[in-house]
């Protein structure tokens, strides 16, 4: 069973959402505005939260961040078409997705278990070689958690999902994982914007690729001495990023 937070001041779209939505597995949570959704995280076992940007009390930006300090929990923002400054600084606060209204269900329900799906079985929700189905995994193989990899000063543990720079622990979201870990697993290649977006989010991208460079922006604010000046994380220019030592 995942539980589900749905944030957005209109009580109508939070209906919608649960009832585009629909599953056994899911049990839905609602709130109203940011500071309802931040005590909800808080008070509950959350598996991943949609949430508006626009909201009265605190809006979804702030919430975001709030949730952020203590949670790595899948975010997927709930925007209007004309709020692309908003997207990206909810994507620069650690949200790890977004979708844009008016909703098309099919990809509501997509996201979502996109974001399940790479959270619970690849992520924070499992540990050790558990597969989704709940049997070992074989070693060596993809999404067993087994690894570790090294690049300079920085230590990417998939088994833990944790990452250490310079021995001290660094607090990354699912997304910004999985690109360092794309990244680390082979030093020194260039993936293009298209190559990681669609390695990462498991889906082809349809000219959102440009959510890649925002979230590349963030974890290098947050593995790099000097963002501005990046050590590790490269970019050729017109052919993508790279992984350097």
């Amino acid at each position: 069973m995942q539980n589900i937070l749905i944030c957005d001041d209109d009580r109508d779209i939070v209906n919608a959402l649960k009832i585009y939505l629909t599953d056994p597995e899911f049990t839905f949570f609602e709130a109203y505005n940011g500071q309802e959704a931040v005590e909800t995280v808080r008070r509950e076992h959350i598996d991943i939260v949609l949430m508006d940007i626009m909201m009265p009390v605190m809006d979804g930006i702030t919430a975001m961040a709030l949730i952020r300090k203590t949670s790595n929990i899948p975010v997927i923002m709930l925007t209007a078409k004309s709020e692309d400054n908003d997207i990206i600084l909810g994507l620069n606060v650690g949200a790890d997705d977004y979708i844009t209204k008016p909703f098309n269900p099919m990809e509501v329900k997509a996201r979502v278990r996109s974001q399940l799906r790479r959270y619970l079985y690849l992520g924070a929700g499992k540990s050790g070689n558990e597969q989704p189905d709940g049997t070992p995994g074989a070693a060596g193989t993809g999404g067993n958690n087994s690894e570790t990899f090294i690049v300079g000063g920085i230590e990417l543990d998939d088994r833990a999902k944790a990452v250490r720079v310079d021995g001290e622990p660094v607090n990354l979201t699912p997304k910004e994982f999985d690109i360092l870990k794309l990244l680390m697993s082979e030093t020194g290649k260039v993936f293009s914007l298209k190559e990681i977006y669609s390695r990462v989010w498991q889906e082809t991208p349809f000219g959102n690729e440009g959510t890649v460079a925002v979230h590349i922006r963030h974890l290098r604010e947050k593995i790099e001495i000097d963002p501005a000046n990046p050590r590790y994380i490269k970019v050729i220019f017109g052919q993508g990023y790279c992984m350097k030592g």
